[in-house]
Parts: C-alpha cells; structure tokens; sequence
C-alpha cells in the first residue's frame, strides 16, 4: 500500500476514536475534541511511532480541511447580535491586543517578517471551541454570552484580516487596495444575499435535500468555490475567501431556506467536521515539531511564555475594555475565554513554517501554548465565575439576548 493509502486510514482511525476518547473523558473532564486529535496524531508521526508520512495528497487534504474550518468558523457568527457598544469595545480591544502582539513578536522574533506571524497568532480566539462550552453552561443566549460572542467573533474575523494584510508578502499599501476590492466584491455578494430567493429556488432546495441531487450542499459549495476563486485571484489567502463564504452562506440560507437551513448546514459539517477538519488537525499533529519542544532549550522555554503571551497581549485590552455592566468576576471569564487559541494559531503557523518565515520550533511552541490554552483556560473561566455564584436564570438569558 502506497505512503498516502496507510497514512489516511490512520488519519480516519484517529478521527474515529478521538470523538470516543473526547466522550470518556469528557465525564470527568471537558476536553476539546480537537486536543485528542492533534496528540493521537502527534504519536503516529514520525517524532513517536513513525507511522505516518504526509504527502502531496495528504497535504492536499489538510488544506482543504482548514479551508473547511475557517468556511464554518465565518458561518457560525451571528453578526446581527454582534453590535452596539459591545461590538466597538471588541474591536477596539483587539486593535489594542494587535499593537502589543506585533511589538511583542517582532521582540521575540528577532525580525519583522517571524514577528508579524508570532503577533497577529497571539491575538485570536477560539471562538468555536469556546461557544460549546457556554452553551453546555446554559449562558451562551445570556448577557455574557452575547459578549463572550461579540469579542470572540472580532478575534477570529480580526487575525484574518491581519494576515491578508500583513502576511501576503506585499506592501501594505497594495494588500489594503486589493483587500478593498474584495471587501467591495464581498459586500456586492451579501447584497444579493439578502434579496428574496425566486419561488423555484426554495421548492428544488425542499425536493432535493433528502434525494441524490443535493441542491442546497452543492450551491453551498459553489458559494465557497468562487469566494476562494475571488481571493485567489486578487492574490489574497485563500481563508479570507473561506471566511466570506461562511458569512454569505448563512445569510443565503436564512432567507431561502429558513425551515431547512440547519439541516444543510449539518449535512455541510458533515463533510467539513467528519472528514476535512478531522484531517487537518491530525496532520498538524503528524508536523508538530516535538522532537524540539522535548530537547529543551528556546522551544521549551517559549511554550509557557507563549501562553502567558495570549493572557497579557489579548486577555489585557479586554479586562480594560470589557462592558462596564461586567463585575470582576465575568471580566475575568470574559479574558480565559478570549485568550483561549488554538485553530487559527495552528493556520497561521502552518502558514508560516510552509513560507520559511517561522521555524518548526517556534511554531510548535505557540501550537503547544495553543493546546494548554484550550485545556485550561475555559475550565478556569467556568470555576471563576460559578465561585463568584453568577448562575443566570432562563428568563434573565433572555431579556439578556433581548438587549441584542
């Protein structure tokens, strides 16, 4: 059997059994699925075991799947209940966070090129790993929900931007007029978006969502095709154009398709969270670099320093900036929370090393740093905040959601 036929069926083994050891463990204690993924993945590569050798295809693959990742990560943002006052505190804070990350990276990085990777990595959110947890919480439709969504959803859309802009390799006057193109081209698609769908759209989405045909998955899919053809074409990262499609997706979905909409989206999960993101996160384990971070030295050493990093460089400005209406102790679940890392610092480091712009070292320091953060810092959050006894009633959640 080839190098690519053994090293998917492990792939498929792992994304098999890490959903098992997620639900084992998850009744003692609240591990994210993708932690499993990267370690099991981690152990058949070639720093343990040797089993697994990616290739062409398998890199093919991961790349599709963090495609996939960043497509449902766009979708999942309501920004209709992100806005007001909370919405421009977020967003200021993450400005904040993106000024001491490139001073901090550029300190670290010895250079300008490693510290823009090693800045805009410190200052994202894990929003899809976070939003599970609030909703197990019963405070995700809630006052500090809302606001965990809202500063979140700046810290996923904001690093994307970040590395349009500082990442392409152009001036950054250039990237700005390219970026403004696709904005506009964007925007012109979330235009027709929200126009009324014709009557034949909504009745061949109904008639082929259960047959072979598939409408609805295969327009979803177009959506995301040109939208990665757009930015491919103006010379952008391929995740902006992932990330818009999420957005445009769900705003086509809401308005032809209300009643059947989650039941696309959950047939496009399907193919995004049983296969594609599955795959990435295990080939980030299969590349992580533990041979460095275990021999000690710089790597080691930047790991802890890397997850003090997310606290200070992105939990700082939003324990300054958080809503005034916030005490102490959601201020403080509301920094755990935003400072949690993982997907997009595993993107942005996969960008990086593929570019020769970080060593494998420094990325599997921040990666670790990531891992840790996911771990530990939503547990802290949910502890901190049942401690302080901040328990949010049904109807409080929603007259909090009504503020919205």
């Amino acid at each position: 059997m080839s190098h690519s036929g053994s090293t998917l069926i492990l792939i498929m083994a792992i994304a098999v059994l890490a959903p098992l050891l997620a639900y084992a463990v998850g009744r003692r204690l609240p591990v994210p699925l993708v932690i499993f993924e990267i370690l099991l993945g981690i152990l058949i590569g070639p720093d343990v075991l040797g089993w697994a050798h990616p290739d062409a295809l398998i890199d093919g693959l991961s790349e599709l799947g963090l495609t996939m990742l960043i497509f449902l990560a766009g979708y999942e943002i309501e920004f209709g209940k992100v806005r007001g006052d909370t919405l421009k505190r977020a967003v200021w804070a993450w400005v904040a966070a993106l000024a001491l990350g490139l001073g901090t990276g550029i300190l670290l990085g010895g250079g300008y090129a490693k510290g823009v990777f090693i800045g805009v990595a410190l200052t994202s959110t894990a929003l899809g790993t976070v939003l599970p947890v609030l909703r197990d919480a019963g405070e995700l439709h809630g006052r500090f929900g809302s606001v965990v969504m809202a500063f979140g959803a700046v810290g996923e859309f904001g690093p994307i931007i970040a590395m349009a802009l500082l990442l392409s390799g152009r001036a950054a006057a250039e990237s700005t007029v390219l970026l403004a193109v696709f904005a506009a081209l964007t925007a012109g698609a979330v235009l027709w978006a929200l126009r009324p769908r014709p009557p034949w759209f909504s009745r061949i989405i109904a008639k082929t969502l259960h047959s072979s045909g598939q409408f609805a998955v295969r327009f979803v899919f177009l959506l995301l095709a040109l939208m990665l053809g757009a930015s491919t074409a103006l010379g952008l990262d391929v995740l902006l154009g992932a990330f818009a499609a999420g957005l445009i997706t769900r705003l086509v979905l809401t308005g032809a398709a209300p009643q059947a909409g989650p039941e696309i989206l959950e047939k496009v999960e399907a193919v995004g969270f049983g296969f594609l993101v599955p795959v990435f996160f295990v080939v980030t384990g299969i590349e992580f670099d533990l041979d460095s971070l275990l021999s000690g030295g710089r790597t080691l050493l930047l790991l802890p320093v890397f997850l003090l990093l997310f606290l200070v460089v992105r939990g700082g400005p939003i324990w300054f900036l958080a809503p005034r209406d916030l005490d102490r102790a959601d201020r403080g679940g509301l920094v755990l929370y935003g400072s949690t890392a993982l997907p997009l610092v595993v993107a942005i480091t996969t960008i990086g090393v593929d570019g020769d712009e970080l060593t494998a070292g420094d990325a599997a320091a921040l990666v670790g740093a990531g891992m840790v953060s996911v771990l530990v810092f939503p547990l802290l959050a949910l502890r901190l905040r049942a401690r302080a006894g901040e328990k949010v009633p049904p109807s409080e959640a929603v007259r909090g959601s009504e503020t919205w």
